[in-house]
């Protein structure tokens, strides 16, 4: 993959695993326990992942002077702080906001919607498993076949709804409200049946799905 990411985060242990994380997944990383060098270090980096809470200039600080340097960078905030003044602080630089404690694929796939939003990722395929999913044309095609999948037009909705938000859970509250555009009756088996049907069309075996993940008693997830 060969993109540069700087990581700013004073928690050892945090930064640890999102760093071993992060470097699994293909990314160079460079990881700062403070601000002090985030100006020169963002020059070579293609995004900076920056926490709230950090010694001296706290991350809030941080980041706007990386943004008055370097307006094109994409900046994910992180941070335990939940309360909508502090995200919509952040959000006044940043082009996301991230609260901890939170997956490792849901970071990843923030990450990869930024840098491909930014420019720093050209491709407009995305692998999943066996599939290559081209979002500019709505094409998906098996790799293994060469076949392209045909999906009707609310199973391909549910799909892109899901990939939004890859690597996120979703209830089936939020699929069917983002989807359907109306309230969601507990036990409406309708997203049931379509998640059914594209599991049908997408898994290689839909009774042990790899792509479209059940998470019991909350709802589904697409892995990142």
């Amino acid at each position: 993959m060969n993109v540069s990411l700087l990581y700013i985060e004073d928690d050892a242990e945090i930064g640890e695993w999102v760093c071993r994380d992060l470097t699994e997944r293909g990314y160079q990383v460079e990881w700062q326990r403070s601000g002090e060098r985030a100006a020169e270090l963002a020059a070579n980096s293609k995004l900076v992942i920056l926490d709230v809470m950090l010694p001296g200039l706290d991350g809030f600080t941080v980041g706007q002077r990386l943004k008055k340097a370097y307006p094109e960078l994409p900046i994910l905030m992180l941070s335990a702080r939940t309360s909508i003044d502090d995200k919509l602080e952040g959000l006044q630089f940043a082009d996301d906001y991230l609260t901890k404690p939170f997956h490792p694929d849901e970071l990843a796939a923030r990450i990869e919607v930024l840098l491909r939003r930014s420019g720093s990722v050209a491709s407009d395929v995305l692998e999943l498993k066996h599939l290559s999913v081209h979002e500019r044309e709505n094409r998906i095609v098996n790799r293994e076949t060469g076949e392209e999948i045909i999906l009707t037009g609310k199973q391909y909705q549910i799909f892109k709804f899901m990939l939004r938000h890859l690597g996120q859970i979703l209830t089936k509250e939020q699929i069917y409200e983002g989807v359907w555009g109306e309230p969601y009756f507990d036990g409406d088996k309708t997203l049931m049946v379509h998640i059914r049907y594209l599991r049908e069309k997408l898994e290689r075996d839909p009774a042990a799905p790899e792509i479209i993940e059940t998470i019991r008693g909350v709802g589904y997830r697409i892995k990142a």
